[in-house]
């Protein structure tokens, strides 16, 4: 199985509990199709780069999970035909993409590395 990271871009105009209902929708199918969700991350309300649909903000939520190549047509045709979504991408990812979100997953950016003491005298 592939991994893969879909960032889906959600209408403004909901509430908060319908995105939330919106993304559990999306959540059950990628888990219907055999996948196995590795990491969400919902960055919630978010300016858009550009108006899309006369709208500028948007509610961004990112999924990362394994899956069989097969559903990722049946989930992107399901993201197509629901109107609370503005945009999505699907990425699949390659083994230094995975090592690094599982990096980042643990922590490791956030530790300070030591400072020489060579350069803490200059």
């Amino acid at each position: 199985m592939q991994q893969y990271e879909i960032v889906i871009v959600l209408t403004p105009l909901l509430s908060e509990e319908t995105s939330k209902e919106a993304i559990a929708k999306f959540n059950k199918l990628i888990a219907d199709g055999g996948a196995e969700i590795v990491q969400e991350d919902n960055w919630g309300l978010r300016k858009l780069a550009y108006p899309i649909q006369k709208k500028t903000t948007g509610y961004y939520h990112l999924t990362e999970f394994r899956a069989p190549g097969e559903l990722i047509n049946k989930l992107e045709i399901e993201l197509r035909r629901d109107e609370r979504v503005l945009r999505f991408l699907t990425i699949a990812l390659d083994k230094h993409a995975i090592a690094y979100n599982e990096k980042k997953r643990s922590g490791a950016f956030n530790q300070k590395k030591p400072v020489k003491t060579e350069e803490a005298a200059r």
